[in-house]
């Protein structure tokens, strides 16, 4: 059975609503034993958070993108994983992540990229979405990856919406890119 667990940081539950997705789409792979782990409001993990990532094969990231960058909160924890780094403890866990912001661009590459490096930096293996974009005339803002996320998956919630009113394509593309990744580690673990 491989491990996958999704460490994120949601500041006011669209972001956690989007982890919830990726999770149930890593879930419907057998064989792939999925868990979140939320990180507080303080930008810490619960108790076991750690060691469930220890045992993971397979860490997928997820923050807001607030000011072209993922949440304090997340960069306190990424800051905090220099002790595994230290020692290399992640090296060649796949590595995968997910973010929101309130506008449709909202410089979110900027968050998946700070992934990509922290996933680097821990020597870890990179996996995008494997998606196409729906960006046809006849497609439609619910479609799965509208916004074209190639890297990571993206969502766009307006900052007057409720966690409710966020979009079944976005949550769709989550839950896409979560048995993507899910597959992905069963294809490399087993």
């Amino acid at each position: 059975m491989s491990k996958l667990a999704i460490v994120f940081h949601s500041g006011y539950g669209h972001t956690r609503r989007m982890a919830e997705s990726v999770l149930a789409g890593a879930a419907s792979v057998p064989g792939i034993e999925a868990e979140a782990i939320a990180i507080d409001a303080e930008g810490n993990l619960p108790d076991g958070g750690w060691e469930a990532l220890a045992a993971a094969d397979t860490i997928v990231f997820g923050a807001p993108t607030y000011m072209g960058a993922p949440s304090w909160q997340f960069k306190k924890f990424a800051d905090a994983s220099s002790k595994p780094w230290f020692t290399q403890a992640w090296k060649d866990k796949l590595a995968a992540g997910f973010t929101n912001s309130a506008s449709v661009n909202g410089d979110k590459f900027s968050t998946i990229q700070y992934f990509i490096t922290l996933a680097m930096q821990h020597s870890m293996l990179w996996v995008g979405t494997g998606m196409m974009p729906a960006n046809r005339k006849g497609t439609d803002r619910n479609e799965p990856n509208w916004i074209a996320g190639f890297g990571g998956a993206l969502a766009a919630t307006p900052s007057d919406a409720s966690v409710e009113e966020m979009l079944p394509g976005d949550l769709e593309t989550a839950r896409l890119f979560g048995a993507r990744v899910a597959g992905q580690a069963k294809r490399l673990f087993g």
